[in-house]
């Protein structure tokens, strides 16, 4: 059995007017301007970490072998 076509509506009156308005990219006229100052200072943190986990590692590998 066919599934039923669904029927776009159309919206008319005042409806229409706050689409079209929306549509037009008058919400799209503010800037875009993240802060990833914390974001980097996670990434410095956790490279830093990593590097030191990484040198204790290899100077472990020294000591037990």
């Amino acid at each position: 059995m066919p599934k039923p076509k669904r029927q776009s509506r159309r919206v008319s009156g005042a409806g229409a007017s706050s689409i079209s308005s929306a549509s037009s990219g008058s919400l799209y006229d503010r800037e875009f301007n993240p802060d990833y100052s914390q974001t980097i200072k996670d990434l410095r943190r956790i490279g830093l970490l990593a590097g030191g986990f990484i040198s204790l590692l290899v100077v472990l590998s020294f000591f037990l072998r």
